[in-house]
């Protein structure tokens, strides 16, 4: 009880001064000022996975190659910048499927060019989305430390200058990351490069770090040390838009953990000056996203508080810790909104922010024309390479596709209402945006795809959009028979599941089954089914609110 007493009297007193702090810092005499201009900016990628645009399918599409090249510009022309990259840049898939090489290399093509011509990347490291093939498709050469058997796709660590300060730049690779690859100790051969780079007068250190998992990062940066500023790509286990993380304290090292396909940029206005270790100087960009962090954690407490009113077993002093915990959290949010910056009085330190690269902003548009010419390219290539393949064959006795005009002739109705959706209008989304035949599109916007009887890459004039035969399966023995069928040869009532084969969370964020299906069921096609829905949200709905919140207008320059 003594122990319990204690731990609330100094909550209390912490509470206390945090609501002090907050009235204080309202005055501005107690508020810090802004830092005046960084030495640089650092923009921060890793595991971009061959990602040159995202799907145009979701309300607000991440990660593109033209727009993040604009938005290092405008820095650029702000100030000196320097661009890493943590690896895992050249490829989508591993292993590459034979159809997909030709469109596999041309995109890692274009991203290598664009690297160096107008990110000017200054170092990248090497992962597991680079070995797709082997070490010799592996380009331009990358910083490693720890390969085994280098040759000459491996660079040394190196010093940068930017500024007027002093950067070194080495890459790492944690052990059991990439199997086949042979590494030495990551440790040791990291400890030796930054002590070489040290003596040739960095003033920061960072490290390109590959590594399996964040606990397998983590432990690597502890072990090694005396890195400022670690860049962590984590494979498959890199982090999703959603789950963007802060810039993270592992000891006396700040590491940051860019999310995947370069959906959302990692940027760190950096002053260098001699004298104590390199810190985090917060800034208005971190202040908010902290604040929204502490205000779910304030709801979720309120929550918990209000429950806490409601059942007289509570434990008193649990409740009393909840109620402390607030003040706390409520006195930190607050004095962020006045007061973001935390400069200190010696020593290099950071503004950190989380960019995201979405649809709003600019778009470089030479870049962009490089990817409009790659999706031409690419997709001339996949027909006429898809023309020479056959549609699968139909067993004996099975039905095959027949495509729209087929079924009109007895269900008119459905027809005409199925042209007022957004399943008629699918191929002609993907003319717009010049990927028709692009092998991350076109499964999910014609019907049949890779179906026996159906369609394949060269082979879509009939069936074209996502018509009845995607949901009720193909159709040629039903039209033959002229419905008379029995049993029916085609699915009346489609499984649940089937939609969510293309309206993924990556290509569909808004899906939600039943609302989707009040677009696409009622007159002429399935009116009981639309009754039985009742009233409620449509995919329409959805998608337009998700729309209005995300932004409805392209950035300047845009296309896509």
């Amino acid at each position: 009880m003594l122990r319990r007493f204690v731990v609330l009297f100094a909550l209390a007193l912490v509470a206390c001064s945090a609501k002090s702090e907050v009235k204080s810092g309202s005055g501005s005499s107690e508020t810090h000022p802004a830092p005046g201009k960084p030495s640089f900016t650092l923009f921060t990628l890793a595991e971009v996975r061959g990602q040159i645009g995202p799907c145009g399918c979701t309300s607000d599409p991440l990660g593109d190659l033209s727009r993040s090249a604009k938005l290092i510009a405008d820095a650029r022309a702000a100030g000196p910048v320097l661009v890493l990259d943590a690896g895992s840049l050249l490829y989508a898939k591993s292993p590459i499927p034979p159809a997909l090489d030709i469109e596999e290399e041309a995109k890692a093509d274009l991203l290598v060019k664009t690297y160096k011509e107008r990110l000017d990347v200054a170092a990248i490291g090497l992962g597991p989305a680079d070995l797709a093939k082997t070490m010799a498709s592996v380009r331009p050469a990358r910083s490693v430390v720890n390969l085994k058997e280098p040759g000459d796709k491996v660079e040394a660590p190196k010093i940068i200058a930017i500024g007027g300060a002093k950067v070194g730049v080495f890459g790492v690779i944690a052990e059991d990351t990439i199997p086949g690859l042979a590494l030495t100790d990551p440790v040791t051969a990291s400890r030796a490069a930054i002590k070489d780079l040290r003596g040739k007068g960095a003033q920061l250190v960072i490290a390109l770090v590959q590594a399996g998992a964040k606990k397998d990062a983590t432990k690597l940066v502890k072990d090694i040390g005396g890195i400022d500023l670690a860049i962590a790509g984590l494979g498959q286990f890199a982090p999703e838009p959603d789950h963007a993380e802060p810039v993270e304290k592992i000891g006396d090292t700040w590491v940051i953990t860019p999310v995947n396909r370069g959906q959302i940029i990692p940027r760190f206005d950096l002053t260098v000056r001699d004298g104590g270790k390199l810190a985090d100087a917060i800034g208005p960009a971190a202040a908010t996203a902290r604040r929204a962090v502490l205000d779910a954690q304030l709801a979720a407490i309120d929550d918990d508080l209000k429950k806490f009113a409601a059942d007289k077993s509570a434990d008193p002093a649990f409740v009393k810790e909840k109620q402390v915990e607030r003040i706390r959290l409520t006195a930190e949010r607050d004095h962020l909104a006045v007061d973001p910056y935390a400069v200190p009085a010696t020593g290099s330190f950071f503004l950190f922010d989380n960019v995201k690269v979405g649809k709003t902003l600019a778009c470089d548009t030479g870049v962009q024309d490089l990817v409009t010419a790659f999706y031409k390219t690419t997709g001339d290539a996949n027909a006429k390479a898809g023309a020479a393949i056959p549609v699968a064959a139909v067993a004996k006795g099975a039905a095959h596709y027949v495509g729209m005009d087929s079924c009109a002739d007895c269900h008119q109705e459905a027809v005409d209402f199925w042209k007022k959706t957004v399943h008629a209008n699918a191929w002609q989304t993907l003319v717009e945006r010049g990927q028709q035949f692009d092998y991350e599109c076109t499964g999910c916007h014609v019907t049949g795809y890779d179906k026996p009887g159906g369609t394949n890459m060269g082979h879509t004039d009939k069936l074209r959009d996502i018509q009845c035969e995607t949901c009720h399966g193909p159709g040629s023995i039903h039209v033959d028979k002229g419905g008379l069928e029995k049993p029916f040869a085609i699915v009346k009532k489609p499984a649940d599941d089937l939609c969510a084969g293309c309206h993924t969370k990556e290509h569909s964020d808004t899906f939600q089954h039943e609302a989707y299906l009040r677009d696409i069921v009622g007159i002429g096609h399935g009116p009981d089914a639309r009754k039985a829905l009742g009233e409620g949200p449509t995919g329409h709905s959805l998608r337009s609110a998700a729309l209005d919140k995300a932004g409805r207008t392209l950035g300047a320059g845009c296309l896509r």
